[in-house]
């Protein structure tokens, strides 16, 4: 599915990604773990090309897409669901919604498919209220459902829990588990709530300095080396 192999990129003169590779497969869970500050995000950010590459290749099924912008990679089957939402507050949810359509054409771009309510019913009742007035929870649950509407084979999720009541974390984690399960996309996870991450990991990675220090399989998320660069 996405094939990532020694990944550079700079902020100026600073080195911000070492060398980093990675893959996520169909039906595949993977967990990207590490302190603030070590290039989790500006990862992801790459991978959606919202930020240029120094040097490595970014593949999707075979195909590289290294020079493509984001836009073309949403094309592709990239959805991607930012740190701190990024919904739009003065558009009413279902609008918001709608703007997970953009990729399509025609009658399937003003179509909102039922899925998505029995994913998050909250939204359903919610559809006229503007994206500002839910609460940090509801817009996350209205983030994660505007990407799905794309139908993308693989979404990449920043910090997904950040900020949010544990009620909506225990959603969120049911919806993530459901994607799985079902088979059909790839699930790459940045995360800094090691429980949730470890719930949901079929592989997980660990960035340090902008560099790839650990990875494994769930099993070996335990691993005290592990723990140790995630601690504060």
């Amino acid at each position: 599915m996405l094939n990532v192999q020694q990944l550079n990129q700079y902020y100026g003169s600073s080195h911000t990604l070492r060398g980093v590779s990675l893959s996520v497969e169909k039906g595949q869970c993977v967990t990207l773990l590490g302190r603030n500050g070590v290039g989790k995000t500006t990862l992801l950010k790459c991978l959606m090309g919202i930020l240029p590459v120094a040097a490595g290749q970014v593949s999707l099924e075979g195909r590289d897409i290294n020079r493509l912008r984001p836009h073309e990679r949403a094309k592709l089957g990239i959805a991607y669901v930012p740190q701190g939402r990024e919904i739009f507050a003065r558009l009413t949810v279902e609008e918001n919604l709608l703007m997970g359509l953009a990729t399509k054409s025609g009658k399937n771009a003003s179509t909102i498919k039922g899925e998505v309510y029995e994913l998050f019913p909250v939204l359903k009742e919610m559809l006229n209220r503007r994206g500002g007035d839910l609460s940090g929870g509801q817009q996350q649950q209205l983030a994660i459902a505007r990407a799905l509407l794309a139908e993308p084979r693989l979404i990449i999720l920043d910090e997904p829990t950040e900020g949010i009541q544990p009620s909506i974390i225990k959603d969120i984690e049911r919806v993530i588990r459901l994607l799985r399960e079902r088979g059909d996309m790839g699930i790459l996870l940045c995360e800094q709530y090691f429980d949730f991450a470890h719930a949901l990991a079929d592989k997980f990675i660990v960035l340090s300095r902008g560099e790839v220090v650990a990875s494994g399989n769930q099993t070996q998320m335990n691993n005290d080396d592990v723990k140790r660069h995630l601690a504060v």
